[in-house]
């Protein structure tokens, strides 16, 4: 990511986690079926991390970003927030803890009523929940305007069309920051910017995160804005997790063939030699399987490299490989068979 200052922040303490995430699942009743959006993720996210969620479009990853604070509600699993099970609350308690979980929209312009002005846009939640009234509103909105670089005395009066899209998603977070939440997610919160406004606004998420040691989730399918902000990155497939790591580790060392292949395919990246594992940028050029018929086994088994007679008759679990890194694969990239043995026949099929 060009411009935006590389992730420096402490790891994570070893406090209880703010976030924990259980065999989240989430489905979709269409007429051609079911569509099996989030299948079983786990994960969890402590006070001031941020974790970044990468994979390719309809992998579901906007999806769980949202079903954690309930849009939509998941269609199982328990997501707890600070200990308390959000899945099982009713719709007055959700509400009353929504504050504390805010959420930036992918398009900053749409997220915004164009018919209000930018004072009342971030001066909203203040006045719906309570939190300020009279000459406190607006000197709380003077605040949240500067912490994300704008002059209210300038912009408090106008309205959204007058912005750019960086100006525009710039508001979005003073917004979302009107309530001091404790979780933030960001659903692609650059992918619609210019090169240099994408590092602007992810400069200032890292320095909104450090300052209140938020916990955030990034979701992104750029795997360059996701490394220069997550301390862990999961890379999801067809609704699923495949690998959970540090972010240096996942650069370093993916275990996941469908994470060397992500990564090979990005420009520049000489950090690990795939083509010396058998991965290219090609690996996985087909069309991934449809959410609504999903394969049996592994979810990547249809167009990987290295996938067995196994990969096609069990589901792989998560299995830690190494302190804090997951991989969902039976043949991870480090014990990867060279040589095709002869149970691969039922490779693909």
């Amino acid at each position: 990511m060009s411009g935006a200052a590389p992730h420096t922040a402490d790891r994570p303490s070893t406090e209880r986690p703010i976030l924990r995430v259980r065999d989240l699942v989430v489905h979709y009743r269409t007429r051609q079926g079911i569509v099996h959006a989030v299948n079983g993720v786990s994960f969890d996210l402590a006070r001031g991390e941020t974790l970044g969620v990468v994979g390719e479009s309809g992998c579901g990853k906007s999806t769980t970003g949202r079903a954690v604070i309930g849009l939509p509600p998941p269609t199982s699993g328990t997501v707890l927030f600070d200990g308390v099970d959000l899945t099982r609350l009713g719709s007055a308690r959700l509400r009353a803890l929504r504050p504390r979980m805010q959420i930036v929209f992918q398009d900053p312009i749409a997220s915004l009523n164009p018919r209000r002005s930018i004072r009342d846009i971030v001066a909203t939640p203040l006045r719906l929940w309570n939190r300020a009234a009279g000459p406190e509103v607006d000197r709380r909105v003077d605040d949240l305007l500067r912490s994300v670089g704008m002059d209210p005395s300038v912009v408090g009066d106008r309205r959204p069309r007058e912005f750019s899209g960086g100006q525009c998603q710039r508001v979005s977070i003073a917004r979302a920051l009107a309530l001091d939440p404790d979780l933030l997610i960001c659903d692609e919160p650059v992918s619609a910017l210019d090169v240099s406004v994408q590092a602007q606004i992810l400069n200032l998420l890292e320095e909104i995160r450090t300052s209140r040691h938020l916990a955030m989730i990034f979701v992104s399918h750029d795997l360059g804005v996701v490394k220069n902000v997550s301390d862990r990155i999961a890379v999801m497939y067809l609704g699923t997790i495949c690998e959970l790591a540090p972010t240096d580790v996942l650069f370093a060392r993916p275990a996941h063939p469908y994470t060397a292949t992500l990564l090979a395919a990005m420009p520049g990246n000489d950090a690990i030699s795939h083509e010396s594992a058998g991965i290219t940028s090609t690996s996985s050029a087909s069309e991934p399987p449809s959410p609504i018929d999903p394969p049996s086994g592994c979810p990547f088994r249809t167009r990987c490299v290295f996938a067995q007679y196994r990969c096609a008759q069990e589901r792989p679990v998560p299995r830690q490989i190494a302190p804090g890194h997951e991989v969902a694969c039976h043949f991870p990239l480090s014990t990867a068979p060279g040589d095709a043995p002869a149970d691969r026949a039922l490779v693909n099929e």
